[in-house]
């Protein structure tokens, strides 16, 4: 007879043969037998994040790297503490795990007043995630975790959430129910035809344009065989670094600069390689994309989902553009002529946004010089991530460059530790706004314990700067709500172990980045711009607000 095992130590092996290497979470009543599970086994790194809402966005930022990361939060308001951190992996396509408790089976959606229970669970967690799974058989559970997880990373992917009741976590199961791991589902293959089709009107065309999404993230060679044949290439920001910024034919994630417009403007082809083309980057989609036009994109509900398509190929872009780069061999778009213009409208678009920095523009160099080469941005929703961080620093390679997707501010901190945690080798700079930064506050205590690889640059203004310049922009100039007290965040992160600096002059902004990125683990770097100036963003380029 097989030998019994708990359900919650059948999900840790089971994790543990998909190879996770952490798993970040809450503990709570609730979990506890998952928790004790991989706590005895000893395989799995446990990340114990201050808040739910942490430890999901922590394990997105890992998923980007691993391909699954997974999260360990309680049932009722721990679960619903999740929902926005969900939110932002749906946007980013993160394979995310998101396990979650329950109360036990005879008291599920009962309304009894029982402990940690809230009123149907399963579908706000089906409205967050790409798909939500109960397990109400513990016969069962193993098999629903396989198929959870071939969710999660079947492209498009996304988190994958499971709640599982405390009974049935503590039920013995036979050890042979443990199997081994499932595969992605396999793609749509794409006709022969459909990319011969595809190749004549690319090559007929005298300067097309390839706009790259996140579905691109994994074509950067294709990329660059295209790139390098004359095909001039923009990318989202999600997708930056695809094409590193160093190419001649790379347009950067300029698309709202009035000299990459008009460069635009003279391409007779567009080919949108996974992308949504969002409002942000669009213009609320009145930037004009030239015709035809040709989409790239794994979900066949994304055809003409923003701008009319003249045709939608339903594929994986890494083995369209793997086929397309292969035929454009000995092929070239362009000219010495053309190059001269794309690098003259991304030198006017860079120019441009040097000028609006200001001073902060000097930030930018002074990180870019101190942080190695293979160092990561990761960076929350905040005016110096929308000016200077998201297109005036560096993109050398995919990945390079995070950010939240979803628009919500309180990212930073968390992504930054799960990034530094799937990437120990490499130095981390998180880049977040003191109004941000105090949606997470508490996993600064994270950062210090886990002693992850970070430099968390808070630029504090005192308040909610990108509001500001939306109301003066939209609003007559009246200012309601934007200002905040906050700590002295210097003294904070020294009162929680960190080492700190802080920064009032832009004369110092070289020596301090230096010196806190060339510091080994965690540090943090407060830069009191009060003291230094304003930056002024009124929100996404867009006609009106609404």
């Amino acid at each position: 007879m097989s030998e019994m095992i708990t359900v919650g130590d059948a999900i840790a092996r089971t994790l543990e043969q998909y190879q996770v290497e952490a798993i970040y979470g809450v503990i709570s009543i609730h979990n506890l037998p998952i928790a004790d599970a991989v706590g005895q086994r000893g395989n799995i790194r446990f990340v114990p994040a201050r808040g739910e809402a942490g430890s999901v966005t922590m394990a997105d930022a890992h998923g980007r790297f691993s391909g699954l990361g997974v999260a360990l939060t309680s049932t009722g308001a721990g679960a619903g503490n999740a929902v926005g951190a969900l939110v932002e992996a749906m946007n980013a396509c993160t394979p995310l795990l998101h396990l979650t408790g329950q109360v036990e089976k005879a008291w599920l959606d009962a309304d009894t007043g029982f402990i940690h229970e809230t009123r149907d669970q399963l579908t706000f967690l089906k409205a967050s995630s790409k798909r939500a799974y109960r397990i109400s058989n513990a016969s069962q559970a193993i098999a629903i975790l396989h198929k959870a997880i071939q969710d999660a990373q079947t492209p498009p992917c996304g988190p994958v959430s499971v709640e599982i009741p405390i009974d049935i976590q503590g039920a013995k199961i036979p050890l042979s129910l443990v199997t081994a791991p499932v595969k992605p589902a396999p793609g749509v293959s794409v006709d022969a035809t459909v990319i011969d089709t595809l190749w004549a009107q690319l090559k007929q065309a005298k300067q097309p344009l390839l706009w790259l999404g996140g579905g691109a993230l994994g074509s950067a060679e294709a990329v660059k065989k295209l790139a390098d044949a004359g095909i001039t290439v923009i990318s989202s920001t999600h997708a930056r670094g695809v094409l590193p910024d160093s190419h001649r034919a790379s347009l950067r994630a300029f698309h709202n600069s009035p000299s990459v417009e008009a460069l635009i403007s003279q391409c007779d082809f567009t080919l949108i390689a996974g992308s949504r083309l969002r409002s942000n980057e669009t213009r609320s989609w009145t930037l004009e994309l030239p015709s035809p036009r040709v989409q790239i994109d794994i979900d066949p509900a994304a055809a003409s989902r923003n701008y009319l398509m003249d045709n939608t190929l339903v594929a994986d872009c890494s083995a369209l553009l793997n086929a397309l780069a292969e035929k454009a061999q000995g092929r070239e778009w362009g000219n010495a002529q053309w190059d001269g213009l794309v690098q003259e409208a991304v030198t006017q678009a860079e120019r441009g946004l040097r000028e609006q920095c200001g001073a902060y523009a000097q930030l930018n160099d002074a990180i870019e010089k101190a942080l190695p080469e293979d160092g990561l941005l990761v960076r929350d929703i905040t005016v110096s991530g929308s000016l200077w961080g998201s297109r005036l620093f560096r993109a050398r390679g995919p990945l390079m460059n995070i950010h939240s997707l979803a628009g919500a501010i309180g990212m930073g901190l968390p992504m930054a530790i799960g990034t530094a945690i799937a990437n120990p080798q490499r130095k981390v700079v998180g880049l977040v706004g003191d109004g941000g930064l105090s949606l997470n506050l508490g996993e600064l205590a994270t950062l210090a314990q886990e002693k992850a690889n970070v430099t968390l640059l808070i630029m504090n203004d005192g308040g909610y700067g990108v509001m500001r310049g939306i109301q003066d922009k939209y609003f007559g100039g009246r200012q309601y709500y934007n200002e905040l007290h906050t700590p002295d965040f210097t003294l904070l992160s020294q009162a929680i172990g960190l080492q700190a600096w802080s920064v009032e002059r832009a004369e110092d902004f070289d020596a301090v980045m230096t010196e806190a990125l060339s510091m080994p683990g965690p540090s943090v770097v407060e830069v009191r711009m009060g003291q230094i100036g304003a930056l002024k963003f009124a929100g996404p380029p867009q006609k009106t607000l609404y």
